[in-house]
């Protein structure tokens, strides 16, 4: 009995957010379209080419309404700080702002969200060769990023050392800053790459912040499994709308703050090895496009019709809605392939 308090609260939590970002959405939206926030299609691929394929596959998607996330960050935010505002008065005894938990993810969320809101304006304004940040300063701003959590995580809290399930703790020492940095970049870039086709994103990182939820909990960090929680909650509200065909889009002020979020959560939980597990398939979509991108380099071919590989599929008719459930499907599977080694390993 003493686990029922915890988990009411994730619940309660879970569904405040769901339907604070619920009640918010279609207010949102109508902003969106006030003030002419619709996406554009990039007619130019990441090998500096023009994107025919993608551009014919996708042009019926032009000015639909962008940055959903701020939505999803926003209410996360929104709820975090009313929890604080709760227990200054006394309804509850403890709130979500938590210095030791839920400060660094919530910073990252936030912080990360901007970044790609800036992003999402470059698109929306069509500046840039790509419609959008280009990817060097793009790769720079989150690699700095990345290493501001790192030597903070390595110097300020003693981060030094990782686990790998069922083997045991290793100290890295000052490796640790690397890894944490290549974690960040890399979780950031891969639900970004991810986030292609109505839901796809979305559905995949509830299932990846649900098991983050579950070995929070597991690993005694309580408020930080209710503040994934919370994320939780404003993502289904935000995929209620986001199914095919879709009402709004996260765009990149909601895919690399979520990423980035995650692989911060990964490493506080001392669970980056069953990350890519958990997160499956951002990492097929990511090396999907490092494949494609190295096949035409060295030798002049593509391997798919185009990368990332959902759009691969989608190109070769299997229709968007079949996509998405197929790959939410895989996700789970290898989610839980990842929960159990991470779980039986935990101790060790």
């Amino acid at each position: 009995m003493t686990h029922v308090p915890a988990l009411i609260q994730m619940f309660s939590y879970s569904m405040f957010s769901f339907l604070i970002a619920l009640v918010l959405t279609k207010p949102f939206v109508k902003l969106l379209y006030k003030y002419k926030i619709g996406k554009k299609i990039r007619s130019i691929g990441s090998d500096g080419k023009a994107a025919k394929l993608f551009e014919a596959l996708h042009i019926k998607k032009s000015g639909t309404p962008t940055m959903g996330g701020i939505l999803i960050w926003g209410t996360t935010l929104f709820v975090v700080l009313f929890s604080r505002l709760l227990s200054l008065f006394g309804v509850i005894e403890k709130s979500l702002l938590d210095r030791g938990e839920v400060y660094l993810p919530l910073f990252t969320l936030v912080s990360m969200g901007f970044l790609g809101a800036l992003d999402d304006y470059y698109n929306v304004r069509e500046l840039g060769k790509s419609k959008g940040l280009n990817i060097g300063p793009k790769f720079i701003l989150l690699t700095l990023f990345g290493l501001l959590g790192a030597f903070w995580f390595y110097y300020k809290l003693g981060y030094s050392s990782i686990h790998v399930p069922s083997v045991g703790d290793f100290d890295i020492g000052m490796w640790y800053i690397p890894l944490f940095t290549l974690v960040i970049v890399a979780t950031a870039n891969a639900v970004n790459i991810t986030d292609g086709l109505d839901g796809l994103a979305g559905g995949l990182l509830i299932i990846a912040f649900t098991a983050f939820t579950l070995l929070a909990y597991l690993k005694g960090h309580t408020t930080l499994a209710l503040f994934c929680g919370v994320i939780n909650g404003a993502l289904l509200a935000f995929l209620w709308f986001n199914l095919p065909p879709a009402l709004f889009y996260m765009g990149d002020t909601g895919s690399l703050s979520l990423g980035a979020t995650l692989g911060v959560i990964a490493m506080m939980t001392d669970t980056v090895f069953v990350l890519p597990l958990i997160g499956f398939i951002f990492v097929a979509e990511t090396m999907s496009v490092i494949i494609q991108l190295t096949s035409k380099k060295l030798f002049g071919k593509k391997v798919f019709k185009i990368a990332p590989v959902h759009h691969h599929f989608e190109h070769l008719k299997w229709g968007e809605s079949k996509i998405v459930m197929r790959f939410w499907m895989i996700g789970g599977m290898f989610t839980v392939v990842g929960l159990i080694i991470g779980i039986i390993g935990m101790g060790d």
